[in-house]
């Protein structure tokens, strides 16, 4: 199967960061779990992009390992609001440019501030969304901070 590339993946090559790429059978209904075991991956290196919105209208992108859960009150806390909540699924192609399921932190049409679930840190390399239902990437943690501005922190429940 050819696989097309997609904007994230284009966005790596411009800034010359080496990635590979994963293509699977595109089925929005699959969870992150079973993404990770098509994978052949531990699901704690693969991560999911989550989209909120804070109270004061600010947005922002939290990426977490796709079989956590992420804990909204510390992700206030962690982006210094009072509180934020998920992103309509309806918001997010209009917001972001990217669908559900195929949500990635890299290309989205403007910047939002940015955080990764400390547990990234852990790994050499993570896998993400490359911004289409059914492709992923696995990019190295230390190449990420090259194509994106981000901080880590403890964001997921537990």
């Amino acid at each position: 199967m050819i696989q097309e590339k997609t904007n994230v993946m284009r966005l790596l090559e411009q800034k010359k960061i080496s990635y590979e790429s994963f293509a699977y059978e595109a089925d929005p209904t699959k969870t992150g779990e079973e993404i990770a075991a098509i994978l052949n991956e531990d699901p704690d290196k693969v991560f999911k992009t989550l989209v909120t919105q804070a109270k004061s209208g600010g947005y922002y992108v939290f990426v977490i390992p796709v079989n956590a859960e992420l804990d909204l009150k510390k992700a206030a806390k962690a982006a210094g609001e009072k509180a934020v909540s998920m992103l309509k699924q309806k918001e997010l192609l209009p917001l972001t440019g990217y669908v559900h399921g195929g949500c990635s932190p890299i290309g989205m049409k403007k910047f939002y501030k940015t955080m990764f679930h400390e547990s990234m840190k852990e790994y050499d390399s993570i896998y993400f969304s490359a911004g289409k239902v059914g492709y992923q990437v696995k990019v190295a943690v230390s190449d990420i901070e090259k194509i994106i501005r981000y901080t880590t922190g403890d964001i997921i429940t537990g």
